[in-house]
């Protein structure tokens, strides 16, 4: 298993920031990827930002030009700097990890962390 663990979350105005983070736990899997997803009240999950172990980075429209993925692959941990913060980015950010291991893919979650955005 790999444990999927998120930091971070909490309530700030709009047009503020915050930035989440995810440790990565749990040995014999190799992570190809990692991401962000987000689901508000009612509606259903969706990709915020992913980043794959070569750095390779793609954001959902929506967070264009307002968060930053990035990771540090020494200490198994992902970040999303979230900046310009609107009330509909209000939702519970959940941390995903593709992995391989003994040629089988899975797929990870952690358990969310909640970021409301008041206006």
């Amino acid at each position: 298993q790999v444990q999927l663990v998120e930091s971070g979350g909490g309530l700030v105005q709009a047009g503020g920031s915050l930035r989440l983070s995810c440790v990565a736990s749990g040995s014999s899997f190799s992570i190809y990827s990692m991401g962000w997803y987000r689901q508000a009240p009612g509606k259903q999950r969706e990709l915020v930002a992913r980043i794959t172990n070569a750095g390779i980075t793609n954001y959902a429209d929506s967070v264009k030009g307002r968060f930053t993925i990035s990771g540090d692959n020494a200490k198994n941990t992902m970040y999303v700097q979230m900046d310009s913060l609107k009330p509909e980015d209000t939702a519970v950010y959940y941390c995903n990890a593709q992995a391989g291991r003994k040629g089988y893919d899975y797929t990870f979650w952690g358990q969310g962390t909640q970021v409301t955005v008041s206006s």
